[in-house]
């Protein structure tokens, strides 16, 4: 785990450097994914005994939280990754854990053929028909996150009996059509669009029979949101970065003001000093929280542990929002109209925690 550690800490000021030029210009930062997953940095959570660092999920959002920091889209990008992994542990398939596990550790990038628009929210109409040994599937789907930059996509569709099913196919799999087309004041890059399937196949091997249940309690959805929480916490800390480093850099005290530079206004440190008090609080939550669910695995998973998860979890990703949110309002406190400046971007954070 620390050496995993080690190699993020040598990636994160390069991910940092243009995040806010990326944003602006609308650059997907393909090469960026692929040196994360190359660097090992998706498998955290993967088990020593395959050959993984055998990571806690307090490692994971220790992780998760100096990405976020640098570039949230990363970071959320990446979720359907954490997702899967912790889906496979919870899950009954031996042979699913060792082939994705090694593919993981490969480097491979799992993206997610998500949500359908159109009906209430869940709704699924894409459907998976048998044809011979294997099966095609028709459907559109959207929020795709992470999908443009994937090796695999991971979706959802009703089989002839109306029953969820759920399959990983490549994403150069004929009749899956990736279209960069999400619309979205924030978390512009996280490669969210449509995802179509277009008479596609999947092979029985492709169908995912772990997939996690949704009629009772499990440690996965509670990862996933967890992920969530993550991110706005890592937003916080990236709007006290920007107004740090806008404070000392470019703004200019006020005509009345007593003091002969920004830094040393006694207004504006208290605005930063709150601003740091926000993101220090969402850190903290989110790290208590990925502590109740280590603590839910470490009791076999037990309902009463996972309850407990759930809510810690619930709680964590309230204020963590919350505090995002604040942060980023706050980080405009710290300069003048200049700080509206597009070149600045400082309206990022508050679009992206939205």
């Amino acid at each position: 785990v620390q050496r995993l550690f080690a190699r993020a800490q040598s990636l994160l000021p390069e991910i940092a450097q243009d995040a806010a030029a990326r944003e602006q210009q609308r650059s997907l930062p393909y090469a960026l994914l692929r040196r994360i997953a190359q660097a090992g940095l998706l498998t955290f959570r993967i088990p020593q005994a395959y050959g993984g660092p055998g990571g806690s999920v307090h490692d994971l959002t220790r992780f998760l939280i100096d990405l976020s920091a640098a570039d949230s889209n990363i970071a959320q990008a990446l979720r359907p990754n954490f997702g899967l992994i912790e889906s496979l542990l919870f899950g009954p398939d031996e042979a699913a854990r060792q082939l994705w596990f090694e593919r993981l550790l490969a480097g491979h990038i799992v993206g997610n053929g998500g949500i359908e628009r159109g009906a209430a929210h869940g709704t699924i109409a894409a459907r998976i028909l048998p044809e011979g040994e294997d099966y095609r599937v028709n459907g559109s789907k959207y929020y795709s996150t992470g999908a443009l930059f994937a090796d695999w996509i991971s979706s959802l569709a009703l089989d002839e009996n109306g029953k969820e099913t759920a399959f990983i196919v490549p994403r150069q799999r004929a009749g899956v059509e990736l279209i960069d087309d999400f619309d979205s004041t924030g978390q512009r890059l996280t490669a969210s669009g449509t995802t179509r399937f277009v008479n596609t196949k999947v092979t029985a091997s492709e169908l995912r029979s772990g997939h996690f249940p949704r009629d009772r309690r499990n440690p996965v959805t509670p990862l996933f949101q967890l992920v969530l929480a993550t991110v706005q916490a890592g937003i916080a800390r990236n709007a006290l970065n920007d107004a740090v480093h806008y404070t000392k850099h470019h703004a200019r005290p006020i005509r009345h003001s007593t003091a002969q530079r920004s830094v040393d206004d006694p207004y504006v440190r208290e605005t930063v000093g709150q601003i740091a008090a926000q993101a220090y609080a969402a850190e903290a939550v989110v790290l208590r929280a990925a502590e109740a669910l280590d603590a839910a695995w470490a009791d076999q998973l037990s309902e009463t542990a996972l309850t407990h998860a759930s809510v810690e979890i619930a709680q964590a990703q309230y204020f963590a929002a919350a505090a995002a949110l604040q942060a980023a309002e706050l980080a405009f406190d710290v300069g003048g109209a200049s700080a509206a400046d597009r070149q600045h971007n400082l309206d990022r954070h508050w679009r992206n925690a939205r």
